[in-house]
C-alpha cells in the first residue's frame, strides 16, 4: 500500500430528512439553508435544527444535513441510544431495514419514523484515485490505527469509493471520546 494516512473526521449526531418529512418539519416546499460544506461533495450541514423524542428522552437542536435524501435517516451514538432506551444498529448509511424509529419535531410539525434510528459504522470515504493510491476498492474493510496517550486499532472499517468523495476517516463522538482520536491516522490491513 503506498498510502497509508488519513484524515479524521468526527460526525455529531445528525438528521437526513426526505422531502416529505422536511415539507411536514418546516413547511410545505421548504428548502434547508446552507450553513457550511461538509468535506464530502455536495454534502452540508443545514441551519436548520429538530428535537429527536422518544418515551424516555428528548435531544434538542439536533443538526439537519443536506441534501434532501430519499427516506429519512437519524444517526446517533449508542450513548444517545442509551439515554432514549433504544437497541439501535450499527450500520452503513442508508441500511435502515429493521432500526427503530423516533419522532422527530420541527417548528410546524411532527414526523414519527417507523424506522431509521442508526449508529453509523465506522468508514473510511475516498475517491477512485485515493483508493487506488490505498490499493483497496468500494465496500473493503480495513483497520485504522489512532496513536496518542489512548491509541487504539479501530477494526471492521468500511471503505466507500465514490467520485465525490474526499479522503476521510469517519467515527461518531463516542468513538472520538474514547480514543481521543483526532487528526491523522494510519490504514492498516
Amino acid at each position: 500500500m503506498s498510502e497509508t494516512k488519513v484524515p479524521v473526521g468526527i460526525s455529531a449526531r445528525h438528521v437526513h430528512v426526505s422531502r416529505a418529512d422536511l415539507d411536514i418539519l418546516y413547511g410545505e416546499g421548504y428548502q434547508l439553508t446552507f450553513k457550511k460544506a461538509l468535506k464530502q461533495g455536495g454534502q452540508f450541514a443545514a441551519e436548520e435544527r429538530v428535537d429527536l423524542v422518544t418515551e424516555k428522552s428528548t435531544l434538542k437542536n439536533v443538526s439537519i444535513l443536506g441534501p434532501i435524501r430519499p427516506q429519512t435517516q437519524v444517526e446517533i451514538s449508542l450513548s444517545d441510544a442509551l439515554k432514549f432506551k433504544l437497541s439501535i444498529p450499527v450500520r452503513d448509511s442508508g441500511d435502515l431495514h429493521d432500526s427503530p424509529g423516533i419522532t422527530i419535531v420541527g417548528p410546524k410539525g411532527s414526523v414519527e419514523i417507523k424506522e431509521g434510528v442508526i449508529a453509523a459504522g465506522r468508514h473510511i470515504h475516498m475517491n477512485p484515485a485515493e483508493a487506488a493510491a490505498f490499493d483497496v476498492k468500494d465496500k473493503d474493510i480495513v483497520k485504522v490505527r489512532c496513536g496518542g496517550e489512548r491509541g487504539l486499532v479501530f477494526e471492521n472499517v468500511l471503505i466507500r469509493v465514490h467520485e465525490t468523495y474526499n479522503l476521510e476517516f469517519h467515527i461518531d463522538t463516542d468513538e472520538a471520546n474514547a480514543s481521543k482520536c483526532s487528526g491523522i491516522v494510519e490504514v492498516i490491513k
